[in-house]
């Protein structure tokens, strides 16, 4: 059941297309400091309680990040196996055309869960406004020669974990080169933290996607694993290590654990049998507040997902004002250390919970209604 506050939910529109079957809806959770910012995820169990439960984190995530834009989400009520191409082209375009009346003014769109750079196109086309979403193809262009785009498949949220990361190992001591770590879900967000972690040295010793993981003390390669997922669609195809399954991800010895797949996957089940001294949250509220007390108290650092995975959404902002991707990876390396800092050290000061921390910092900001992106 969606909760309401003195902060939202502000507008709730459902939308159905009885030509293609679509529907879908966009939650607005709050627009104080701009338009609502959100992607669209496309599944067949998506829900209004879900989609709202995300665009309340939006309004914090925007928040945090200093972005003059507020909090939104959307879903689609569909399962892309099940849709060819033209289909699921159809259902985003019909989509895109119902919620044109609050979209850009209101809500601006992002890719999300099975939405990438081509739904974003269509979807742009669709809406008549490139300012209607962002993650929108590189080669997409607003007239000759001016490109717009600036696709998550660049990696700006995994970049932004990884600096979130660096700045959580030098604040409990770690040395980059010397931690291992895990990832759990081995697509877009994951697969670049892998890549910029282990190019730092750090060593990847556990990685799963949908159908499983694998397990080896000495470290994952990188550029294997990626063959290996590209050719085989699955991780455990690896041929080398221990073949584990997604619940035992969370057993394992490791430094760094970070989940980058789905919501609610670290439990008070499962909460004891955490390893790790450092949980960054690279997926969307894959721990609860609560359970995220008791990782505190057993001293473990959990980097909350408003902080950690918000690189997407700078990203985002800096498609918004045009700029080119080098100038991109550069405001997100900016803003996510500025901002994890920021928090961590406002937590100690306080004796409370970087995400205690992170909260406080947000509603400060939200009640301000301004916002100053540096």
């Amino acid at each position: 059941m969606v909760e309401y506050d003195e902060f939202g939910p502000e507008k709730i529109l459902e939308v159905y297309d009885k030509t293609t079957g679509m529907r879908g809806f966009t939650v607005i959770d709050n627009t104080q400091r701009g338009p609502g910012k959100g992607g669209i995820r496309m599944t067949p169990s998506v829900s209004i309680d879900e989609v709202a439960r995300l665009a309340r984190a939006m309004t914090w995530k925007c928040a945090l990040a200093n972005l003059p834009f507020g909090g939104g989400k959307s879903g689609i009520i569909a399962d892309p196996r099940e849709l060819d191409h033209a289909r699921k082209a159809a259902i985003i375009k019909a989509f895109s055309k119902g919620i044109k009346p609050i979209c850009p003014k209101q809500y601006i769109a992002a890719p999300d869960i099975n939405t990438g750079e081509e739904d974003m196109r269509i979807f742009a086309m669709a809406n008549g406004s490139m300012k209607s979403c962002t993650g929108k193809p590189a080669n997409l262009c607003v007239k000759p020669g001016i490109k717009c785009g600036l696709p998550h498949e660049y990696g700006s949220t995994g970049f932004g974990v990884y600096h979130a990361a660096l700045v959580a190992m030098n604040h409990v001591g770690l040395d980059p080169a010397k931690v291992t770590f895990g990832v759990e879900g081995f697509g877009n967000v994951g697969a670049f933290a892998v890549k910029f972690l282990t190019e730092r040295g750090a060593k990847c010793v556990a990685i799963t996607d949908s159908k499983g993981g694998v397990y080896k003390k000495e470290g994952v390669n990188y550029a294997k694993m990626m063959d290996v997922k590209e050719k085989q669609k699955t991780v455990i195809k690896y041929g080398e290590g221990e073949v584990i399954t997604g619940r035992q991800f969370y057993e394992q010895d490791m430094d760094i654990t970070i989940p980058a797949a789905l919501p609610d996957v670290i439990t008070k089940e499962n909460v004891n049998n955490i390893k790790a001294k450092i949980i960054i949250e690279a997926a969307n509220i894959p721990i609860t507040p609560e359970v995220e007390k008791i990782l505190a108290k057993r001293g473990i650092l959990v980097i909350p997902d408003i902080i950690a995975n918000a690189g997407g959404v700078i990203s985002s902002y800096a498609e918004f004002l045009g700029h080119n991707p080098k100038k991109m990876f550069e405001i997100v390396e900016k803003r996510i250390v500025k901002n994890t800092r920021i928090m961590l050290d406002h937590a100690k000061k306080e004796n409370i919970t970087p995400r205690e921390a992170a909260m406080e910092i947000a509603v400060k900001r939200v009640k301000a209604k301004t916002s100053k992106f540096m």
